[in-house]
């Protein structure tokens, strides 16, 4: 009877298993513990943070390695890290409060609000929407002048900014092709500023961080006063993890909609579970951040993007919605995001099938971003019921591949530098004054007995001009913090004098806001 009974308790649990989506392969936390341990070490990374919410409870909520190589301090749950761009859906949650309020409308016209916004034609200008602001369909290229802040240190304003669109030739035709890009998300982030008359900042602070209690939540790196418990940035690009500075959005001249919210995993679980419940918070789910018709339009599909056929998620369809990536996985609904700037990289996905938050926060680059995708891809996969993928170790593969790649493309350029003779380029014809229509003037001078190039309003792009070949040079920028060099290519006038400049990344693995190839820069007498 004992035995009988065994079994048939055996087959109880098997089917419970089967019909409440409960998989034996759900990984434990012991597992997560191995897993991202192991991670950090293949993929050389400082520290990161990692929080699981499921059933409207926290499961996980921890810190691995370390805030800084420098201290070895630890990280924890509540150890702060830059999100970067997932950012970006605090900023569409604010405009659904503005909206739910009747102070706007999503289908608005931007000109509505801030009646200099001006686009790259007068029909794109007049038709283009508080929707379009926020889902990467403008028509612009990939990046269009985020040069504008990246590397930080630059003096342009909000007004820059606005004004700056007109100047860009499309690359697509409006509405038509997805290309990511960060300033239209600060154009919707002073929308909120000429709706309310408050910053941005202020707005996101007070009516989204304060009634979801996220205390380790900052919309700045400048409103940090209490820095015991702050992530470092690092760099892994020479093989060896070394600290970086912290990349600083300046709230007085810019703001930071697009990528500035500082914030821990701790608060980020409290971020996905509104989500997960459709804007319901506190005791019993009795407060409401926003309704569930505007989390609706968030999480529904405003721009198609390309993605390749992946038979393990049988995935049908990706897109862009509010602030958030969509795609489905082995039938159920995915929304994401990452984030990335210089030392710090952050992902964020939710399965509201399953009732499942994973975020994790890094602080190094180049490596971080592999990391991230490795890990909460395994964790994912595990709740998906799939089996081990060894999510770790390819992703791994791909990237030493990848940095391999770049490298040897980066290192041909420099020793064909080594070798290139000089001796008949009159140094004389290059130097003057250039400008372009939206990023200002760039100075080339001599500095040593060599030519240096500095962007006049983006000191850290400052380097020395090396000779590479014809009428082109190689800049090694004084900026080290990422791997931004560029190449800068002169046309000459009949008389050898230069008259104007074109530039591109040099290595294929430059991060994309390096938008050097929108520059058209042209000499100007001074």
């Amino acid at each position: 009877m004992k035995n009988l009974i065994r079994t048939r308790l055996f087959f109880l649990v098997f089917f419970l298993a089967i019909f409440t989506g409960i998989s034996k392969a759900q990984i434990s936390s012991t597992e997560i513990d191995l897993l991202v341990e192991g991670a950090l070490l293949k993929f050389n990374v400082a520290g990161m943070g990692l929080a699981i919410v499921k059933d409207g409870k926290v499961l996980h909520s921890k810190g691995y390695g370390v805030s800084s190589v420098i201290t070895k301090q630890k990280v924890n749950e509540h150890t702060k890290f830059a999100i970067a761009s997932n950012t970006k859906a605090f900023t569409t949650a604010s405009l659904a409060i503005l909206v739910e309020e009747g102070k706007m409308k999503w289908e608005d016209p931007v000109v509505k609000y801030i009646p200099e916004f001006k686009m790259y034609n007068d029909y794109v200008t007049q038709n283009f929407t508080i929707v379009d602001l926020l889902t990467h369909r403008s028509g612009l290229g990939l990046g269009a002048g985020d040069l504008m802040f990246f590397p930080d240190g630059s003096d342009f304003s909000m007004k820059d900014i606005i004004s700056c669109f007109q100047y860009f030739e499309p690359q697509s035709a409006f509405r038509t092709k997805f290309d990511y890009d960060n300033l239209l998300y600060m154009v919707a982030g002073e929308v909120i500023a000429r709706i309310t008359g408050k910053s941005w900042g202020e707005f996101v602070e007070n009516r989204i961080f304060a009634p979801l209690e996220m205390k380790d939540t900052y919309s700045s790196f400048t409103k940090i006063k209490e820095k015991s418990n702050l992530a470092i940035p690092h760099s892994s690009d020479s093989g060896e993890l070394r600290a970086i500075d912290n990349f600083v959005f300046d709230p007085e001249l810019i703001n930071g909609a697009a990528g500035d919210i500082i914030s821990s995993v701790h608060d980020i679980a409290k971020w996905m579970m509104v989500h997960l419940n459709s804007g319901k918070y506190g005791i019993d789910l009795k407060d409401q951040l926003f309704t569930p018709e505007s989390h609706y339009k968030m999480w529904q599909v405003q721009t198609v993007v390309n993605h390749s056929l992946n038979p393990r998620y049988n995935a049908h369809f990706a897109g862009y919605g509010l602030g958030w990536f969509l795609t489905d996985m082995n039938g159920n609904l995915s929304v994401s995001h990452t984030g990335g700037l210089p030392g710090m990289l952050s992902k964020t996905i939710m399965i509201p099938d399953l009732n499942l938050g994973i975020v994790l926060l890094t602080n190094t680059s180049e490596s971080g971003g592999v990391l991230f995708e490795s890990v909460t891809r395994t964790i994912v996969d595990s709740y998906l019921g799939l089996d081990d993928f060894g999510w770790v170790d390819k992703f791994h593969e791909n990237f030493l591949e990848y940095q391999s790649m770049g490298d040897s493309v980066s290192n041909a350029v420099w020793n064909t530098v080594k070798e290139a003779n000089s001796d008949h380029i009159k140094k004389e014809d290059y130097i003057g004054i250039y400008e372009d229509k939206w990023f200002g003037k760039v100075e080339v001078f001599m500095k040593d007995e060599k030519l240096w190039m500095k962007a006049l309003r983006s000191p850290k792009l400052n380097g020395e001009m090396q000779y590479y070949n014809a009428n082109s040079f190689a800049i090694k920028w004084e900026f080290q913090d990422m791997n931004a060099d560029a190449f800068a290519m002169f046309y000459l006038d009949e008389n050898g004098l230069a008259q104007s400049i074109k530039m591109k990344g040099i290595s294929p693995n430059i991060d994309f806001s390096f938008d050097f190839q929108d520059l058209d820069l042209h000499r100007i007498a001074e």
